[in-house]
């Protein structure tokens, strides 16, 4: 019950925050400017719409995750509220575990408003909507999630700005992780090409949940790699919240 109060109260928090408004209202003009911009592409604009349509999702989302997810911890401590929290019969595992959950929450239900949002324009222009749309709206929401824990992780022991740059840099490294695994390839020092390797193995694949271009071209995405991707996601977001609890933890708040 500890966790769901925190996570109602970030939830709370989260909703009021006018940043979050501000995003959501961006990717909806964003999706309704792709109307536009498709209007001026003959025969491609439904293509245009899906993909500029996914993308806003897949960016505000990202913006939401990081500059929402950093500041989940580092606000507590900042507004020494920190003190009063923990002197209240809750862990600490409860107080970083129910702020992941309330930002899960508030992520879930932005990216559904632009889903419908999403929809509402394909529905508009097409007169039909396509559910094979939902996986790639799926994997994205994964991508976020896990993308939540990176920042609620390194927000346990660094300062809000270090936590944005390096959650950023690790979703970007995350986005090529492909070509740090064929870097062998194309490097003659075999300390680099080991290096490479060790990090597309350590760090998480965001290009994984990446499966806007198949189905936006109506390609299939089979289900066993939606589990799979998915499953990978839940154990990378579980290592990652079982670190921020280690590391909070044996944080001195004195």
């Amino acid at each position: 019950m500890t966790i769901v109060w925190v996570a109602v109260s970030v939830f709370r928090e989260s909703v009021r925050d006018k940043v979050l408004y501000s995003l959501v209202l961006f990717a909806v003009l964003l999706m309704a400017a792709s109307y536009l911009i498709g209007q001026l592409t003959a025969g491609q604009d439904v293509k245009i719409i899906k993909d500029l349509g996914l993308a806003a999702i897949s960016v505000i989302g990202l913006l939401m995750a990081v500059f929402i997810g950093i500041g989940l911890v580092w606000k507590e401590v900042e507004r020494r509220s920190i003190y009063s929290l923990l002197a209240k019969p809750i862990r600490r595992s409860e107080f970083i575990l129910g702020k992941y959950a309330g930002l899960a929450l508030t992520l879930l239900v932005n990216v559904a408003l632009m889903t419908v949002a999403y929809y509402a324009v394909l529905a508009y222009m097409a007169r039909s909507i396509d559910p094979a749309l939902l996986a790639g709206v799926g994997l994205i929401l994964v991508e976020l999630l896990v993308v939540t824990a990176v920042a609620l992780c390194l927000s346990t022991f660094s300062s809000p700005f270090l936590s944005a740059v390096l959650t950023l840099a690790l979703w970007v490294i995350g986005s090529f992780n492909a070509d740090l695994r064929d870097f062998g390839a194309v490097t003659d020092s075999r300390a680099a090409a080991w290096l490479a390797r060790g990090l597309y193995y350590v760090l998480p694949n965001f290009s994984a949940f990446d499966v806007k271009l198949q189905v936006v071209h109506g390609l299939p995405v089979p289900w066993s790699y939606i589990g799979t991707t998915v499953a990978y996601g839940a154990t990378y977001i579980a290592l990652l919240l079982a670190a921020a609890v280690a590391i909070f933890s044996r944080r001195d708040f004195k």
